[in-house]
């Protein structure tokens, strides 16, 4: 039994909330009709202060990946992406017209790519080099994303030499944990007694008598209430794994990757709610909490497009690894006992109230004084779904380069970010 072994630490079994972002009495979020908002940053842009102007550079439909090719999808999702990068960039060339994009832009951006991947292509990794690079922002496509993200979330080690077999491991750990804890018990009974069955030819041979038939127990049936039923433990999670399909329904709508009736998207959600239903019930005192769902996102898309086609067909339980370890980063912020504890969400809430007065005083008075909403009521979110609702999901991952190459974390990192990515809304 690998039970445990991708757990979050003991420190992380506690309470969560209801929901993600809605811990303060009163909050209730707030969602457009697509449940995005317009997003303000460009790949490989550093994170500067936003001018409200810009708010058209970054727009979902010139991002959004959109399977076209009707169920059956004969291209590859990596070539459909890349037909879509290649789609977006004909478009933004002739939108902007000639002379929009200087040589020295089209230089740097070829010489963040090669610097990128010389670094991946290293027998041992420069991590703080690494970090350096992609807090400026990651380049698009080849799966130099995907690889980063894997490193700097300490999934994959520094040592190339060690790839192939951590990821295989881990994947196996995966697989093994699906078939324990996501099938019913009919489900796992069976392949016990196949199990059982294949053993017992092999020890009798032919012709020794017909197969025994493995019953369950009287208490592991479907009806039964007892509290170590097998069944009475399936049927416990049938409710967390209803919310779990009503929010990946919400999840980015207009992106056809994780919304429709497709064959590809409902695959697609159905390796999503594997992870977090795999999630709930490794963690029983923190179970699924609303808004996992978006966190989980962001990894999911970015490794299923990763043009390595084995870590593509992988992207599920690679993304299941890293999740677990990006989610236990910021466990502390909703457990009521840490509340006014140096780890805890009051204490993240008055740093970045301490960092905004500090890097811009006359936003801070305007929102202290004049309006006075206290951060609880629009900070919250952004810490606890690193601010997966206030962007379109491109914006998203080029801020996520940004929080994950922070050595120190990446709360600490989204409380820096924030007096640097603001906007003056009312």
């Amino acid at each position: 039994m690998l039970k445990g072994k991708l757990q979050l630490p003991d420190k992380a079994r506690r309470v969560f909330p209801d929901r993600l972002g809605s811990l303060v009495a009163g909050l209730v979020d707030k969602e457009d009709e697509n449940g995005l908002y317009d997003s303000v940053f460009e790949s490989g842009e550093e994170l500067e202060f936003i001018q409200p102007d810009r708010a058209e550079l970054c727009k979902e439909s010139d991002y959004e990946f959109q399977c076209e090719y009707g169920d059956d999808c004969d291209l590859s999702l990596n070539d459909k992406m890349m037909e879509k990068e290649d789609a977006k960039t004909r478009k933004r060339s002739e939108k902007d017209g000639p002379g929009q994009v200087s040589v020295m832009e089209v230089f740097a951006a070829d010489e963040k790519r090669s610097d990128i991947e010389h670094e991946l292509s290293q027998k041992e990794i420069n991590l703080e080099k690494l970090r350096r690079i992609a807090s400026t922002g990651l380049p698009e496509g080849g799966g130099l994303r995907g690889t980063t993200w894997k490193l700097l979330l300490g999934y994959l080690p520094p040592s190339r030499d060690l790839w192939e077999k951590e990821l295989t491991e881990n994947r196996q750990k995966y697989a093994k944990l699906k078939e324990e804890l996501l099938s019913s018990p009919s489900e796992l009974n069976a392949v016990n007694n196949d199990v059982l069955n294949s053993d017992e030819l092999n020890a009798e041979g032919d012709g020794g008598g017909p197969l025994k038939r493995h019953g369950v127990s009287h208490e592991d049936h479907p009806l039964s209430v007892g509290k170590s039923s097998a069944w009475h433990q399936y049927f416990q999670h049938t409710e967390i794994a209803d919310q779990i399909d009503r929010d990946l329904q919400r999840t980015h709508p207009n992106i056809k990757f994780f919304s429709g009736d497709s064959s590809f998207s409902r695959k697609n959600r159905d390796a999503m709610r594997n992870i977090l239903l795999l999630f709930a019930k490794l963690n029983p005192a923190i179970r699924y909490v609303q808004g996992m769902n978006e966190v989980l996102a962001p990894i999911f898309y970015v490794f299923s497009a990763d043009t390595d086609q084995q870590n593509a067909a992988n992207a599920e339980a690679d993304s299941f690894s890293c999740f677990v370890r990006l989610l236990s980063d910021s466990v502390d912020h909703f457990c009521p006992q840490l509340d006014n504890s140096p780890v805890g969400i009051l204490s993240t809430l008055s740093r970045l109230t301490d960092l905004l007065k500090a890097n811009d005083e006359e936003l801070w008075r305007h929102l202290e004084f004049t309006t006075k909403v206290k951060p609880q009521f629009y900070a919250f979110r952004w810490i606890t779904l690193l601010l997966t609702q206030e962007f379109d999901l491109q914006c998203i991952l080029r801020i996520w380069d940004s929080l994950l190459s922070n050595p120190s974390g990446v709360q600490v990192s989204l409380s820096l970010s924030h007096t640097h990515t603001h906007t003056h809304q009312d």
